[in-house]
């Protein structure tokens, strides 16, 4: 695959090490730099129609290589994409697969432009904020994020923020702390905008903790009850 070969002659393996090192996935990296990944899904981006733009983005997801998984995902963030069904499809078939934060919100960064294309499609992945996998949690909340920070949202945005706020209710105390760290960067965005509705927001999940704390007074689970 020529693409993947382009890739490699722009490898660093020092770099590359450091990287593996610190994603802990055993996957094949590379080690470009940020401003290569940019400025070849660009190029990429340009050079090809949207079907065959989202046919390379499928082959370097594919390979497995972490770089060409970060390009693949770039290759789909575009305002105006059309037709995106078939790229819409592939972010879907890709989630389940993320297993870091880098691989993540490269991926949930096209699916944010995806969904403004579309919102309907948040009912695809509201049932992420259940998953088993934190990082499907965490990317329901970094796929949204547009919506906490339009400056004049329409009406049928403020109902995907409220969607979304209630979502986060319990994501905000998810056992993850980069689940907890979506939740809260989604709050501070929209805090920007609107403090009033993420003051309420912050007491809502405030009250939902102190309901969930187990009562000095109450009854001992049956696991701790004397036999």
């Amino acid at each position: 695959m020529q693409e993947l070969d382009r890739l490699r002659a722009l490898a660093d393996p020092d770099r590359a090490a450091r990287a593996a090192a610190r994603h802990k996935t055993g996957r094949e990296t590379l080690g470009l730099t940020p401003a290569a990944i940019d400025e070849i899904a660009a190029e990429w981006r340009a050079a090809h129609e949207p079907e065959a733009r989202t046919a390379l983005a499928r082959a370097l997801w594919d390979s497995n290589v972490h770089d060409a998984r970060l390009v693949a995902a770039r290759l789909l963030v575009q305002a105006r994409m059309q037709p995106d069904d078939a790229a819409w499809e592939a972010i879907l078939d890709w989630a389940d697969e993320i297993d870091g934060a880098e691989i993540g919100d490269a991926v949930m960064s096209a699916a944010g432009r995806r969904l403004m294309a579309d919102p309907a499609r948040l009912d695809r992945i509201a049932p992420w904020a259940a998953s088993r996998n934190p990082w499907l949690r965490r990317g329901l909340l970094t796929a949204t994020l547009p919506w906490a920070k339009m400056n004049n949202p329409k009406p049928d945005d403020l109902a995907i923020r409220e969607r979304v706020l209630d979502l986060a209710l319990r994501l905000a105390a998810d056992r993850n702390g980069a689940v907890r760290q979506a939740a809260q960067t989604w709050a501070r965005d929209l805090a920007k905008r609107d403090p009033d509705r993420i003051a309420a927001w912050h007491a809502a999940v405030a009250e939902a903790a102190r309901v969930a704390e187990p009562h000095p007074e109450a009854d001992p689970a049956p696991d701790d009850q004397e036999r």
